[in-house]
């Protein structure tokens, strides 16, 4: 059974703050270097083994979990100054989900599938293509 988490996007404002982010990221890997999108952590998760099995990070921008990148793998390591750390591995894909407002919190939570928003292509097909202010507006007002 999969597992997934759940993390605040600090310092990104919208889910295309996040996509440009990602890019720039990958743009800067050294040739030949495989391309995967590295998200870095203080903790390793105890639950390693469900997250990569199916599951996902899922962000919360501006208050609302906005969308998600699937897991590929979990690295933990030790840090130059001897901190141990972990890279989680993510595929560069972002999937938009349902917008679902979601509180402030440090670092990481897990996150139940039964509890993960669904895709947005799923819960509403063709809102993908409308821009995200307009959709945070249709969220907030119920409709969406």
């Amino acid at each position: 059974m999969h597992l997934h988490l759940i993390k605040l996007c600090v310092g990104c404002d919208s889910v295309s703050d996040l996509e440009s982010w990602i890019k720039q990221k990958l743009k800067a890997l050294r040739k030949g270097a495989k391309r995967e999108h590295i998200h870095t952590t203080r903790m390793v998760p105890k639950r390693a083994d469900e997250l990569i099995d199916g599951g996902s990070l899922y962000w919360v921008i501006r208050g609302q979990i906005m969308c998600r990148e699937k897991i590929a793998a979990i690295r933990p390591f030790v840090d130059k100054e001897g901190v141990g750390r972990c890279r989680v591995v993510l595929v560069p894909k972002v999937v938009l989900v349902e917008p679902r407002p979601y509180r402030a919190f440090q670092g990481w939570r897990y996150l139940e599938p039964k509890d993960a928003p669904r895709d947005l292509d799923r819960a509403a097909p063709g809102v993908r293509a409308m821009p995200e202010d307009m959709r945070r507006e249709l969220q907030q007002l119920g409709l969406l």
